[in-house]
C-alpha cells in the first residue's frame, strides 16, 4: 500500500470508493460537510458535492490523501488549513484551541473490505507528515470520544477518526466540544510541531 496527495489520476478510483464502497455517507458527502457552511451543504446535491471535490482536486493543492493498494483507492483522509473547513471555522461546538493556526484533519473513508488492518492510522500518519512538510505549525482533529469502555462505534459516527486514534499518532486531547457524533461526544486533538 502506498499513500500519496489525490490527484487527477487517482481522481476515478478515489470516486469508486466513495460512490461504491466507502459506506453510504460518502455517496453524498464526497468530503464537502466540513468544508462549507452548514446551509449550503444542507442544500447541496450529492452530484454538486462530488463536482466540488472533482475541482478541489484539478486545481490543488490536493485536499487530501489517498490510500493505494493494485490500483484501488481503499482510503482517504482529508487534511487542508483549517480555514479551507468553513464549517469548522464558524463551529459554535467545536472551540479554538490558542496556538498557531492550524492545518485540520476532519475525515477518514476506509473501503469497507479494507477496514481493521491499520488504514486509518497509517493515513493520519501520513496527513500528519503532509501538513508539517506543507509548513503546518500545527494540525488538528475533532475525533469520537466513545469513552473509557472504548466501545464499538459505528463506522458512520467513526469517519471523524476516535481519540485513542489521534492519541496513538502523538495529539493531545486539547478542549472538550459539545458536538457529537452517533451520540458520542468530540475533542479537538491537536499535536504542535517543535
Amino acid at each position: 500500500m502506498r499513500i500519496e496527495p489525490v490527484s487527477p489520476v487517482t481522481w476515478d478510483a478515489l470516486v469508486d470508493l466513495f460512490a461504491h464502497r466507502g459506506g453510504p455517507d460518502t455517496r453524498f458527502c464526497w468530503c464537502m460537510f466540513w468544508r462549507v457552511r452548514s446551509k449550503d451543504f444542507s442544500e447541496a446535491t450529492p452530484a454538486a458535492n462530488r463536482e466540488r471535490l472533482r475541482a478541489l482536486v484539478e486545481q490543488g493543492p490536493p485536499p487530501g490523501l489517498v490510500a493505494v493498494e493494485d490500483d484501488r483507492v481503499i482510503g482517504w483522509v482529508g487534511v487542508a488549513p483549517r480555514p479551507e473547513y468553513q464549517r469548522i471555522e464558524h463551529s459554535r461546538v467545536i472551540p479554538r484551541v490558542e496556538g498557531p493556526l492550524p492545518w485540520a484533519i476532519p475525515c477518514f473513508v476506509v473501503a469497507k473490505d479494507a477496514r481493521g488492518r491499520g488504514i486509518a492510522d497509517a493515513l493520519l500518519a501520513a496527513a500528519v507528515d503532509h501538513a508539517r512538510a506543507a509548513g503546518a505549525a500545527a494540525v488538528e482533529g475533532y475525533p469520537i470520544d466513545p469513552g473509557a469502555d472504548g466501545g464499538r462505534v459505528r463506522d458512520t459516527s467513526a469517519y471523524v477518526g476516535t481519540r485513542a486514534m489521534f492519541e496513538r499518532a502523538g495529539f493531545r486531547i486539547a478542549a472538550p466540544t459539545t458536538s457529537v457524533s452517533g451520540g458520542a461526544p468530540r475533542v479537538v486533538a491537536r499535536l504542535d510541531f517543535p
